[in-house]
């Protein structure tokens, strides 16, 4: 270093320079990037810079359920309604209160709580068991019938207190009719019987925003999203993020939502801009379907456990192949349960539904198996582990699902078609398919229309689900 410590002025005198007698770094002589003043977007020493960002949460979006169980159809109503058929055969299970079905005391007549509906004729043939256990049966002959009452006649026995107490509950089953010689025909008849349903579609939005000047700013980490879009500009990935976000949004609304109950929410909320809203009035989702409609087991621990789940199955459309989504606590004890059963499970030795292809089930994630007269194909569902999502929750451990389509009346077509037993019906026309709507408004690049000096994007989506034969699935939870 050959300079004295002199100060030496530049030609404008606009900076001194303080030479060292020594080559030591220090904040006079070097910039330091770690100070306020230069905001601390770098160090004093030039660092060993990893451009590429950390995934550290791996591929966070949690879509994909909804493409791989169900299907995706038009709609051009506010609503979609349909029916599904009652049961072929007539039987009466006890209940309590309006549901309650009793033998009154010593005269036989069987009297049916208000809400069931006496299909019951005369000449009918009928299976009277006590509702306690079951065990106890006796066949008879309906001899009357009277509003919602009708009277029985023992074959075998002259008292029915054989099977059940005087005034007791019990269980009715009709299977079948008999008639003497020359007889006129039964009266009356039965006609096929429906249940409606409806749901209606919600409407989904989402927005994105940046100053004009930031989307021409570089950063000096590059970023790569879930789309595979490589680079610096870190409003791509703020822009990216956002739509995949909203994709999430569009399975996880359908999942997750309610049917507003009256009186529960004030629909004169405003939206962020003052502008009040209405007509919020939420939708039917697949848990909410499941939790009404649906049946519902808690702690699946045991393959005594599972073998309860396909009892009720036996009850319900006894539909062959289903689907079974799982966290991963249930997966892992599932996994253990079955391969007690079967020393092929783990390797997959079952795949129908994958035209008993190894490599396609496994490819896809899952796992097949075969238990009584029922395919089931097993899956982790990564929506119930991530932390961010119902893994935070832990309430709901799996779902099962049946695969295929069912039958079911349409009203606007005036017929039967099939459908599969989940599918989303979004509104769409020949003028605007809300499917999945996204746009983009403002002064930048290929915005819409020149205006402020912004870009900002924008999704909506107008969708509902359809949850059919929701008897057929079962909703899995913890206790």
């Amino acid at each position: 270093m050959g300079f004295n410590t002199s100060t030496v002025l530049g030609a404008q005198g606009g900076f001194t320079l303080k030479p060292m007698p020594t080559p030591t770094v220090s904040d006079t002589n070097y910039i330091d990037f770690t100070s306020s003043s230069t905001a601390g977007w770098a160090q004093q020493y030039l660092p060993e810079l990893y451009e590429q960002e950390v995934e550290r949460y791996g591929n966070r979006t949690i879509s994909g359920f909804l493409q791989m169980v169900g299907a995706e159809m038009p709609m051009m109503s506010d609503q979609v309604i349909w029916s599904e058929q009652n049961r072929l055969h007539i039987a009466y299970k006890n209940g309590s209160g309006n549901d309650s079905v009793v033998l009154a005391t010593g005269t036989g007549v069987v009297t049916l709580g208000s809400n069931h509906s006496n299909a019951v004729r005369v000449g009918n043939t009928v299976i009277v068991t006590d509702n306690a256990t079951g065990l106890k049966t006796l066949k008879c002959y309906v001899s009357a019938v009277s509003g919602q009452t009708f009277t029985v006649k023992s074959y075998k026995q002259s008292a029915l207190t054989t099977v059940v107490s005087d005034g007791g509950a019990i269980n009715v089953f009709v299977y079948g009719s008999e008639f003497a010689k020359g007889t006129a025909s039964m009266s009356g008849e039965l006609k096929p019987q429906f249940q409606q349903y409806n749901n209606r579609p919600i409407i989904i939005k989402d927005h994105f925003k940046i100053f004009g000047s930031d989307t021409a700013q570089i950063g000096w980490v590059e970023t790569t999203d879930e789309a595979g879009q490589v680079g610096f500009s870190w409003y791509m990935k703020s822009a990216g993020e956002t739509r995949l976000r909203f994709e999430d949004y569009l399975e996880t609304a359908m999942l997750e939502a309610e049917e507003v109950v009256s009186g529960n929410l004030d629909t004169s909320v405003s939206d962020a801009d003052g502008s009040p809203q209405s007509g919020i009035h939420g939708s039917e989702g697949l848990f909410a379907a499941m939790e009404s409609r649906g049946n519902i087991f808690e702690d699946l621990a045991t393959l005594a456990d599972f073998d309860l789940v396909l009892k009720n199955l036996d009850k319900q459309g006894a539909i062959e192949e289903n689907m079974l989504y799982m966290n991963r606590s249930l997966a892992l004890t599932f996994d253990d349960m079955m391969a007690g059963l079967n020393a092929n499970y783990n390797t997959g030795a079952s795949f129908g539904v994958f035209e008993n292809s190894a490599d396609m089930a496994l490819n896809l994630g899952f796992t097949g198996l075969r238990r009584g007269s029922y395919d089931f194909y097993k899956s982790d569902w990564k929506y119930l582990n991530d932390a961010a999502a119902r893994g935070g929750f832990g309430d709901i451990s799996g779902i099962l699902i049946p695969a295929g389509t069912s039958s079911v009346y349409d009203q606007q077509l005036g017929k039967n078609i099939r459908r599969p037993f989940l599918h989303v019906r979004y509104r769409a026309s020949q003028t605007d398919d809300r499917r999945m709507k996204s746009w983009v408004t403002g002064s930048v690049g290929s915005a819409s229309y020149i205006g402020d000096d912004i870009m900002e994007v924008h999704y909506l989506s107008e969708r509902c689900l359809i949850v059919q034969g929701a008897n057929n699935f079962v909703l899995l939870k913890e206790s």
